[in-house]
């Protein structure tokens, strides 16, 4: 009698040190060996320190732990940069007897810097014959663009109450170089087709909303914009006294939320005038769960052999 296939869901995400002393070496795994002046290695570790600790391992373990609650399916979790790693998680599923999963990264818009690394952390797997079903990018996923709205809709309605008019939305997402764009990656099309869909879902209208980049890099040449700065500076020369932010193109709470959202942009702001809000990440959202959910189980409908 022919044993039944074991199907899992692996999870991939950046990875985040546990501590400042770590930064160091977490950001050579970031730039694949490439070392970095000490003036960046000093900003990073002073960013990680602001905030106390990134969240986000705990935050994606916790996500893995509802979804496979749903799914009645062994979740693991591959980090690119930091433990655990995406290796580990390959040879635990290995070791599991593991023989074909679904692979999602937890960016949703397609990168070549992001989901086209994390592709490329999977070609080392220990188990030849572990078939993987690479999901390339899930930005427009109905449950996905319901849960940003969710945070959207009651974030900002306090934030029109505290600030006494309707504050404008400015959507972000990581910037990624311009190169790659140019090149026919898919990125800052589907960032802002999702910034578009969430608008669309509570009804915004167009002179509500705006989309700009956050994070830039300071190499590889010109990095997608507008940044986050610049259209502050925008909404406040049109006369607004308050802008509320939603990053469409993070999952949960790690250092380029909680600091570059909530320390710098803000402090920004602040100089300009203007008071910032910001809608809640998605975290442990149950409508993100579900999200994942579906792209499982669509997955697994499609692919022969797998019930």
């Amino acid at each position: 009698m022919t044993k039944p296939v074991k199907n899992a869901v692996l999870l991939l995400a950046h990875g985040s040190p546990s501590s400042v002393a770590e930064v160091p070496e977490f950001l050579l795994r970031v730039t694949g060996g490439r070392p970095l002046p000490p003036a960046a290695i000093q900003e990073v570790s002073h960013r990680y320190a602001a905030i106390g600790k990134s969240p986000l391992t705990e935050i994606t373990i916790k996500q893995g732990e509802l979804l496979a609650q749903r799914i009645g399916l062994p979740v693991y979790i591959g980090m690119r940069n930091w433990h655990p790693f995406v290796q580990q998680a390959l040879q635990q599923m290995q070791a599991d007897g593991i023989r074909q999963a679904v692979v999602i990264c937890l960016a949703p818009h397609n990168s070549r810097t992001s989901v086209g690394l994390y592709r490329k952390s999977l070609a080392q797997s220990p188990d030849p014959d572990l078939k993987l079903d690479f999901v390339e990018s899930w930005h427009d996923q109905p449950m996905l663009i319901r849960a940003f709205a969710e945070k959207l809709k009651a974030g900002r309605q306090r934030a029109n109450q505290e600030n006494g008019t309707p504050v404008p939305v400015i959507f972000t997402a990581h910037s990624v170089p311009e190169r790659g764009v140019r090149e026919g990656d898919p990125y800052e099309e589907q960032a802002r087709e999702t910034a578009a869909l969430v608008a669309k879902a509570v009804e915004l209208s167009s002179d509500e909303w705006k989309f700009a980049f956050q994070s830039q890099g300071m190499s590889g040449g010109p990095w997608l914009g507008p940044t986050v700065e610049e259209t502050i500076i925008e909404l406040n020369r049109a006369g607004h006294t308050g802008v509320f932010i939603q990053p469409i193109g993070f999952l949960c709470d790690h250092v380029e939320v909680l600091y570059d959202i909530d320390i710098l942009f803000k402090e920004f702001a602040l100089k300009h005038g203007m008071r910032l809000w910001r809608a809640e990440s998605l975290n442990e959202s149950l409508l993100l769960i579900s999200a994942l959910e579906q792209i499982v189980h669509s997955r697994m409908s499609a692919t022969a052999g797998v019930s």
